[in-house]
C-alpha cells in the first residue's frame, strides 16, 4: 500500500462505518469476510479532512480502473449501496469489490475473488467523481466510530 493503511476522507469513513453496522445480508462468507476485514483495517486508517484528500485515493463516487496481470482491464465507479447498478458499472462501497478498494491509491495490488477464481489486479487510474458524500450523524454516534487517534478531528465542520 502506497500510504501504508487505508485513506479516508472523514464523512466518508463515517459514512462507511454507519453502512457496516447496519444488519446487512451477505452475498457469501467471501463477502463477510472482506467487510470484517475493511471494519477492521478502518480502525488504522489515514484520516483526512476533504480539502486536505489526497486525489488518488479510491473513494465514494470514485471511478477507478483496475488492470489485472493477464492484461484485462474494467473501469466502475464506487457508491453508496442504495446506488449500486452493476448493469451500469456502479458498484457498491460495501460490496465485496467496493470494500476491497475503498481506501486504497493508484498503483496499489489487491486479489479479489473466491479461492479458485482469485485475480490479482492493480489500481491503474483513480478519478474523483462529481457527487459529494452527505452525512446525517449525530456528533454522538460520530465519537463512537471515529478511530480514538481522531477524535482530535471532531471539531471540524464536517457536516457542509
Amino acid at each position: 500500500m502506497k500510504y501504508g493503511r487505508l485513506v479516508f476522507d472523514i464523512k466518508e469513513f463515517l459514512m462507511i462505518k454507519k453502512y457496516l453496522t447496519m444488519d446487512l445480508t451477505y452475498q457469501d462468507y467471501s463477502h463477510k469476510n472482506i467487510l470484517d476485514i475493511l471494519n477492521q483495517n478502518m480502525s488504522e486508517a489515514i484520516i483526512f479532512n476533504t480539502d486536505e484528500m489526497p486525489a488518488d485515493i479510491v473513494q465514494i463516487y470514485s471511478y477507478v480502473i483496475v488492470r489485472c496481470t493477464s492484461g484485462w482491464q474494467d473501469r466502475f465507479q464506487v457508491v453508496e449501496p442504495y446506488k449500486e447498478n452493476v448493469k451500469r458499472n456502479k458498484v457498491s462501497v460495501i460490496s465485496s469489490l467496493g470494500a476491497s478498494v475503498i481506501g486504497l491509491s493508484e498503483g496499489d495490488s489487491l486479489t479479489f475473488g473466491l479461492p479458485g477464481s482469485r485475480i490479482t489486479f492493480e489500481i491503474e487510474k483513480v478519478q474523483r467523481g462529481r457527487e459529494k458524500v452527505v452525512l446525517s450523524i449525530s456528533d454522538k454516534d460520530i465519537k463512537k466510530m471515529l478511530p480514538r487517534q481522531s477524535r482530535n478531528l471532531l471539531p471540524l465542520n464536517i457536516w457542509l
